[in-house]
């Protein structure tokens, strides 16, 4: 992939630009591989799951710069000014497409971009999510309420220049702090989720939650998540950091009960409505429960299931469940990583649940990052 903006040196975000796409695949691949072949030698490693090199992202995350009529949308440079990124190519293409309308709405609305350095100004982010089916979903991220009749003001307009943005929301974020949202969510739509179609699923994504960023890519890791645990024929499964309800609900079976835990209530009732939309179309599947909570709490406190899938942050399990996956009689463990060294930690604390099968899934093309999943399997257990 070619991009101008690094070419010029004003972006250096895709830290692999300009590598060969086949070898930035087998590099991420063979570093995975080896972060786990002391620990399972005769680990069965499938090809990688690739990406398109570009027009992969399903979500920009806007930092806004300059000043209200001449707004930038993309990044802040080393001193703080904002650096016009609207033509990145790695956005999908009704997400690339929709940028410039999103710059027309800034001045059009006359908002003032947060300046860093002196901490004035009230539009910080547009954080802009697209589904396959070209909805979209766009966050205004202010600093208080005071620009907000301008937003309601301006909001027909663009409306009108993007008829599929379905849900619109301001989120208040008063802290000058490096993080993208506060705590006050305003809907200005009256719908409230994206759907967001994965796989064999239509999932529900309401404004704080997690969806990974690579559309095409996940559908891939829940479908590959499917296919074993489909062969590890459970009857129970325990879907820990469950998010929106991804693997869980590509993981209902006849006669398979399935809970999905997760610490967000906003997340959990975005998963109990495409569960309720699963089941009003195929009444024969089996039961899914969602619940909001601790995850190693949760574990703690209930029955193993026959199978638990794991998707935790980039710092993986804590002790705690680790040691309940190793002395309980949970069968089988499929864990998703999006960090190989705290993966090969957890599982390395964890030596009656053995490797059989893993795969790099490859989210984040052009940079390091990537995505490993493992199916693990109590030693002892037939095969």
């Amino acid at each position: 992939m070619q991009c101008d903006y690094y070419d010029a040196g004003v972006c250096r975000s895709c830290t692999l630009m300009g590598t060969a796409y086949a070898e930035q695949l087998a590099t991420k691949d063979a570093r995975c591989r080896a972060a786990l072949s002391s620990l399972a030698p005769q680990l069965d490693w499938l090809e990688p799951f690739a990406s398109a090199e570009s027009g992969f992202r399903n979500k920009a995350k806007l930092v806004v710069g300059g000043t209200a009529a001449h707004p930038t949308l993309g990044i802040l440079d080393p001193c703080g000014r904002g650096v016009d990124l609207r033509d990145c190519g790695l956005y999908e293409p009704h997400l690339h497409d929709a940028i410039p309308h999103l710059a027309d709405f800034v001045r059009a609305a006359r908002l003032t971009p947060y300046g860093v350095p002196r901490r004035q100004g009230e539009l910080k982010f547009l954080l802009v999510t697209a589904s396959p089916t070209g909805a979209l979903m766009a966050r205004i991220v202010l600093r208080s309420t005071a620009q907000l009749p301008q937003v309601r003001a301006a909001l027909p307009a663009l409306h009108a220049a993007l008829p599929h943005l379905d849900v619109v929301t301001v989120n208040i974020h008063p802290e000058h702090k490096a993080v993208l949202e506060g705590e006050t969510e305003i809907p200005l739509t009256e719908q409230t989720e994206l759907r967001m179609p994965v796989a064999d699923i239509v999932l529900h994504l309401g404004p704080r939650s997690f969806f990974q960023t690579n559309t095409a890519v996940a559908a891939g890791l829940y479908r590959q998540a499917q296919a074993w645990i489909d062969a590890a024929q459970p009857t129970s499964v325990l879907d820990l950091y469950c998010g929106v309800g991804g693997f869980a609900l590509h993981t209902v079976a006849p006669g398979r009960h399935v809970t999905g835990i997760e610490l967000s209530p906003d997340a959990i009732t975005a998963a109990r409505r495409s569960a309720a939309d699963l089941h009003a179309t195929r009444p024969d599947l089996g039961a899914v429960e969602f619940a909001a909570g601790d995850a190693t709490a949760y574990a703690l406190a209930h029955p193993a299931p026959d199978l638990v899938v794991v998707n935790p942050p980039r710092r993986g399990l804590d002790e705690e469940l680790t040691d309940w996956l190793e002395t309980t009689t949970v069968r089988d463990v499929v864990y998703s990583s999006c960090n190989v060294t705290t993966l090969a930690r957890d599982i390395a604390r964890m030596p009656s649940l053995l490797p059989r099968q893993a795969r790099l899934f490859d989210m984040f093309p052009q940079t390091d990052h990537h995505e490993v999943m493992v199916w693990l399997r109590r030693k002892g257990s037939r095969p």
